[in-house]
């Protein structure tokens, strides 16, 4: 009421002097983009207006140029001001009410190669309060930052894939702070948005605040091998459904459940579009996630649609305390999964082992516990050491044969060969050079020896109790295998009797 009655001496407040800057700004902006040859286009109905820019980007990025590259005009629903006529006659006939309300109404999008904040968007309402939004990516930050520093990194999309020197990534990760982020938006305001003139800054303290009003924050966790990461992920989605409890969620969250608490405390999977499975976690208005990225680290992040849902204030200068608050989230997150995958119960190597694989085009069968002619094969190959490394499969066979006191009818070359075949397509045996010698590999021994012991001390004494004999230990032969058959009993038999109690 001030601005326009006493600075401006417009008086009765009407829609007509409301939007009078409107059409004003809407020629800015076209002369604007005339004079510096920036297209202005609205994208199809269902086209994405990132992808629809992309290339004007790339172009600006080939030639090393910053500014703003694209304007896109969209009607959107946005705040604004309105005059109504008193619902009650007044004293004065020109009196108004002016109250804000939500509208439909023309903004500017505009895209911009920021020299330090990299590209980022802008919309700015063409009507009174000319309010703007911002939207970027501290990745971009990042990226400019490193290449600046003169490290070595690839990256693609908003991850970091490797780098030379993950500290000052990290280091450089945590160097964006409001007071950047607030700077380079100062200056995008005054150059993009409605101007004010001296007269109207001195009669109203005219000045733009920032606040927060989405912000994800995400951390990644590298592999080596790529199949590690999609097992994980896959058992902390099978483990955590079940337990991330309401009470789970609100303490990874650090909430307190009472009567009063709003919103959803819950988790679920889901599959969206873009083809990969995303585990979530509800909590208010904040969301967890966990996902795969491009098959090369696993990713948790948190965003945050409501900031008073950490007990913070939306104000820019809580981006610190707001980072502290999500790593501690993010922690929580992974800690509670990395809790869940830490156990001996969960491992499924002959769950893996049981399953048909493909060997070429040919599926070849699985290997099952109850198996005991592939026990033999083991048994024989493991107690055989270095001195069956390098034979031939008919040398196996007179030594499994010998072991097991078997005729030939009862065990043929030729199951040997098929048994040895699917051992090779579990990458349990290999072969050596050219020649047709095997010997079991790394994870092929350690295989067998589990095989063996979960065989003979579990399978065989529930199955076949009353007939058992163990070993007596007193009359062990002196071998380092025998002894480390002798200690593995012992620890499993503890485990067993723990599981009975």
């Amino acid at each position: 009421m001030h601005f326009f009655r006493d600075a401006h001496g417009i008086y009765p407040i009407t829609p007509q002097a409301l939007a009078k800057r409107t059409p004003e700004y809407r020629a800015w902006v076209e002369g604007y983009a005339r004079n510096h040859k920036i297209p202005m286009k609205s994208p199809e109905k269902d086209e994405s207006k990132e992808e629809f820019v992309r290339p004007h980007l790339q172009r600006m990025e080939r030639q090393n140029k910053h500014g703003v590259y694209f304007i896109i005009p969209s009607m959107e629903m946005g705040r604004t001001f309105c005059s109504l006529p008193p619902k009650y006659p007044t004293d004065d006939p020109n009196y108004r009410i002016i109250r804000s309300r939500r509208s439909r109404h023309l903004h500017y999008y505009f895209y911009i190669r920021d020299p330090v904040l990299g590209p980022l968007s802008m919309g700015v309402s063409t009507y009174l309060p000319f309010q703007s939004t911002y939207y970027l990516n501290g990745h971009h930050f990042i990226e400019i930052e490193l290449r600046r520093q003169g490290v070595a990194f690839r990256k693609d999309d908003n991850a970091f894939l490797s780098t030379v020197d993950p500290k000052a990534l990290q280091a450089t990760a945590d160097k964006l702070s409001a007071a950047i982020i607030e700077k380079r938006l100062n200056y995008w305001s005054w150059l993009l948005c409605p101007k004010f003139s001296e007269k109207d800054r001195k009669a109203v303290d005219l000045h733009r605040d920032y606040s927060i009003n989405q912000i994800e924050y995400c951390r990644n966790f590298i592999f080596k091998r790529h199949f590690l990461i999609h097992k994980i992920f896959e058992q902390s989605c099978e483990m955590g459904l079940f337990r991330l409890a309401a009470d789970k969620v609100a303490h990874i969250f650090g909430v307190r459940i009472t009567k009063r608490l709003r919103g959803k405390l819950h988790s679920v999977l889901e599959k969206l579009d873009h083809g990969h499975h995303v585990m979530r976690i509800y909590c208010k208005n904040l969301v967890g996630r966990m996902y795969e990225k491009f098959s090369t680290f696993l990713r948790v992040e948190v965003c945050v649609n409501r900031m008073k849902d950490l007990g913070l204030n939306k104000e820019l200068e809580n981006l610190e305390c707001l980072r502290r608050k999500l790593v501690a989230i993010t922690d929580r997150f992974a800690g509670f999964e990395a809790q869940s995958l830490n156990v001996h119960a969960d491992f499924p190597l002959f769950q893996r082992m049981a399953l048909p694989v493909m060997a070429g085009k040919t599926k070849v069968a699985g290997i099952t516990i109850h198996d005991t002619r592939m026990m033999r094969l083991m048994e024989v190959l493991l107690h055989g050491g270095t001195q069956l490394n390098g034979w031939r499969s008919a040398d196996i066979h007179q030594a499994i044969l010998a072991a097991f006191g078997l005729s030939a009818t009862s065990y043929t070359i030729t199951q040997l060969r098929y048994d040895m075949r699917k051992m090779k397509a579990h990458a349990l045996l290999e072969r050596i050079g050219r020649g047709y010698r095997y010997r079991l590999t790394d994870k092929g021994t350690k295989a067998a020896l589990i095989f063996i012991l979960f065989h003979k001390r579990v399978c065989g004494p529930l199955a076949n109790s009353l007939f058992h004999h163990r070993p007596d230990e007193s009359l062990k032969p002196s071998t380092k295998i025998e002894a480390a058959y002798y200690k593995a009993d012992h620890a499993i038999q503890q485990v067993l009797d723990l599981l009975a109690a």
